[in-house]
């Protein structure tokens, strides 16, 4: 835990504001070519920290570079390492895609908010990982980077809000839990929707093999 010697001096740092915040960035993938230098991880997309989803991202951007140059014998053909490069940033965008709009979102959902449709949407987060199943499988292969298909993280990300709406309909669907449940679901797409655009429909939802064939980097 955390050392008790340090509590007082903590407590007296908050109460007088002696202390430094640093403000969080997110950074959307935008592949840029560059001759001769390529960027990887926080370096080429950035997310919010709260899953820890940065070094997932940069261990797989590495495997995944590492697969798009294997084929090559050496680097000395520009235009074939451009090629490949290329490649690169068609077959990197679902899982680094999926994270980052897993660890935005879940920012948005839990950051402090007078929204009062927005504290039911973080009780229905902990309520659904506690239905077990798929219901915190699936979550849980997200965080990881085990599960990359963002049509996996928009489904339970919607399935979480159309299960907050059923608690506030439960027992009885009265006016104003009926018009909490729409401002629930109002809220969930506000959320995810600049996220997804800012993240590219066409880079989260095309096919890697059909954006490298058409050069939808």
């Amino acid at each position: 835990g955390f050392p008790e010697r340090r509590g007082e001096p903590l407590r007296l740092a908050v109460k007088n504001g002696a202390f430094k915040s640093m403000r969080n960035k997110t950074m959307p993938a935008q592949p840029s070519r560059t001759p001769g230098a390529v960027l990887l991880g926080d370096a080429f997309n950035m997310r919010h920290p709260l899953t820890g989803g940065g070094m997932t991202v940069a261990f797989s951007d590495v495997c995944t570079m590492k697969g798009m140059l294997s084929p090559l014998p050496d680097f000395t053909d520009f235009a074939a390492v451009e090629k490949r490069v290329d490649a690169f940033y068609a077959h990197r965008t679902r899982p680094a895609l999926t994270i980052n709009t897993l660890a935005n979102a879940l920012y948005k959902v839990f950051c402090a908010s007078g929204d009062s449709s927005m504290e039911e949407m973080r009780k229905a987060c902990f309520e659904y990982l506690r239905l077990g199943g798929s219901m915190s499988a699936g979550p849980i292969a997200l965080l990881g980077g085990l599960e990359t298909n963002p049509l996996t993280l928009v489904s339970h990300f919607f399935s979480v809000a159309l299960f907050g709406v059923t608690r506030l309909m439960t027992p009885l669907p009265t006016p104003a839990r009926i018009l909490k449940g729409a401002n629930l679901l109002k809220g969930a797409v506000k959320i995810i929707s600049p996220i997804v655009w800012g993240e590219g429909l066409v880079r989260m939802f095309v096919p890697s093999q059909l954006r490298e064939k058409w050069g939808w980097i």
